[in-house]
């Protein structure tokens, strides 16, 4: 006899909570997928889009032009993914979300058809990567409190730890795609978003809702201006630094930089001090009493600035020395750096998720803390690996700095979330996405600094003597031996022989012997002469990285033994103890 249908439990709203939060961690995924991806698949594309819009790469002005189209992405995700988040805890976050994944989709489409050529093709660029970015920030900021909000306490771990291991596997993966897109069409590597973002985009408007607490309220917009205005002023400045100016190699003494960096701290107290006393402040500075979000933003930004930093001179070392040294041709050399680094991606891929999970039986303290410290290691270990080095002892240091970056990230972010009661989610997810991306753009500015300074000490002497015993006029040797140490690593990073590029116009090379010719237009002349001076800078670099690391795994200790609030969200009953200690935060 068989049961009867009434004895069979209907469906109900835990089935349907099942289906859903599977469904928010792939829509979430993909999108900051993607957000990761633009901030990286242009690096290694340049090359083909300065060809493609018909700019010199070492023309002193377009310098600019190629900074910005790295920074201004990073940038304007540093700026706005706070006051996006606070959009998102007032007016919903799915709401903000979805608009963000139209707006990035958007932008990925005119992107591809750049009408025009030389400075305003790269201005059409940058301006269209800007809009871009404000799509991203849209994304990523309320990516993590949608999820917050979809999972139990047990699972939360795992589902951010996928989150951002998305997000960090974007940013190295798209080095690879934009390598492969770009040697089919530079347009290519906007193309790829367009399909992806049109079939999300739909999807998320049809099956994502509402599930967290929306906080109603109004626009904080002083302190809005002050925080956006005084940001982007600190990290403008950073990028006027890292260009000549006024016969120095860097731009450091330009009264520019000083008055944006002075101005832009001075609005960034004026801002501290406004959300101490407005109502309804854009941040919430109590979130700051919580010592699992204080400590583990603070250990999420020195990983981030050593990460970001790690990434742009790992791709100048194998761009410009290693791969041409081992018989690469610098047009080929984007593209191989790209696959060179996979056993970074592919240490991400596999700590993440692992670590994530592991968080939410363990605890986020031991294996965040642990992370840091491996992470510092395998700087260690770049630090002492020789110029030319074997790339098995290579690949196992990046792997391990992938693996040490996976375990970091994911019970931090896990940590972070579940310190803060559930209607301050989406800024809470907007404030560690600002200290993240903050950090990368920054340590462009750090690491670049550090390398340009290790550079102009011997570069210029180098190059000029190496020159000069090739048979290049005295003259003529000078003037491409001063070039500023900046136009050298961006050579290197586009995949350009600096050497050919600037003697080709002054005819010096008609003048030379055959062999002559050969050696400075080989592969293996530039490297030779900079690799000296470019891992006296490595050592610097690597070596603050380091120091970075060991800050992280102390910040990361003094996060306490657990999460500092377990703030409820839809699956929970009643608030706990620690958000009951801030009356002020409901």
């Amino acid at each position: 006899m068989t049961d009867p249908p009434t004895t069979r439990a209907p469906r109900g709203p835990v089935d349907d909570d099942d289906r859903y939060k599977w469904t928010a961690l792939t829509n979430t995924t993909a999108a900051v997928f993607m957000s990761g991806l633009d901030g990286s698949i242009v690096l290694i594309a340049l090359p083909a889009i300065f060809r493609g819009v018909h700019l010199d790469p070492l023309a002193p002005g377009n310098i600019a032009y190629l900074l910005w189209m790295i920074m201004g992405y990073r940038l304007v995700q540093a700026v706005l993914v706070v006051t996006v988040g606070r959009l998102g805890d007032m007016y919903g976050r799915v709401r903000i979300y979805n608009a963000g994944f139209a707006v990035f989709t958007f932008a990925s489409v005119l992107l591809s058809f750049d009408p025009f050529d030389g400075g305003h093709g790269a201005m059409w660029l940058i301006g269209w990567r800007v809009v871009q970015a404000v799509g991203g920030s849209m994304l990523t900021a309320n990516s993590a409190a949608i999820l917050t909000d979809a999972f139990p306490d047990e699972q939360r771990g795992f589902a951010l730890g996928i989150n951002q291991v998305a997000a960090l596997a974007g940013m190295f993966i798209g080095l690879v795609a934009g390598g492969l897109l770009a040697a089919w069409d530079w347009r290519a590597v906007f193309w790829v978003n367009v399909p992806v973002g049109v079939f999300f985009t739909l999807w998320a408007y049809r099956t994502l809702r509402e599930t967290g607490k929306r906080g109603g309220g109004r626009i904080d917009w002083w302190g809005n201006i002050t925080f956006a205005v005084g940001l982007s002023a600190v990290l403008v400045a950073v990028t006027f630094g890292l260009q000549p100016y006024g016969g120095h190699t860097m731009g450091w003494t330009n009264p520019l930089v000083d008055v944006l960096i002075v101005g832009g701290l001075v609005l960034l107290a004026a801002f501290v001090v406004i959300e101490n006393r407005v109502a309804a402040p854009m941040i919430q500075l109590s979130l700051f009493r919580r010592r699992a979000f204080t400590f583990g933003n603070l250990a999420g930004l020195a990983i981030s600035i050593g990460r970001g930093g790690m990434q742009f001179v790992l791709i100048i070392w194998l761009q410009g020395i290693w791969l041409p040294l081992h018989g690469y041709d610098y047009g080929d050399t984007p593209l191989w750096a790209g696959i060179f680094m996979l056993p970074l991606t592919a240490g991400f891929l596999a700590a993440g998720p692992v670590s994530g999970y592991l968080s939410d039986r363990l605890g986020s303290r031991g294996l965040a803390t642990g992370g840091a410290v491996l992470f510092g290691a395998s700087f260690l270990g770049l630090m002492v690996l020789p110029i030319d080095f074997s790339y098995w002892v290579f690949a196992l240091l990046i792997a391990l700095n992938g693996i040490a970056s996976g375990m970091f990230a994911s019970p931090n972010s896990s940590s972070i979330m579940g310190s803060v009661p559930a209607h301050l989610r989406g800024v809470a997810s907007g404030m560690r996405a600002t200290f993240q991306n903050s950090g990368t753009a920054v340590s462009i500015g750090v690491f670049f600094s550090l390398m340009i300074a290790g550079l102009a000490g011997s570069l210029p002497h180098t190059l000029t003597g190496g020159l000069q015993q090739q048979g290049v006029p005295a003259h003529i040797a000078g003037q491409v031996g001063n070039l500023p140490p900046v136009s050298s690593l961006f050579a290197a990073q586009l995949g350009v022989n600096p050497i050919e590029h600037l003697l080709q116009p002054t005819g010096a090379l008609a003048h030379l012997t055959a062999a002559q010719r050969q050696t400075l237009t080989g592969r293996e002349f530039f490297p030779s002469l900079i690799a000296g001076p470019f891992h006296s800078g490595l050592v610097v670099v690597f070596a603050f990285g380091a120091t970075l690391a060991f800050l992280a795994a102390v910040a990361s200790l003094l996060r306490g033994t657990g999460t500092a609030a377990k703030a409820r969200g839809p699956h929970e009953a009643a608030p706990t103890p620690a958000t009951s200690r801030h009356p002020q935060e409901k």
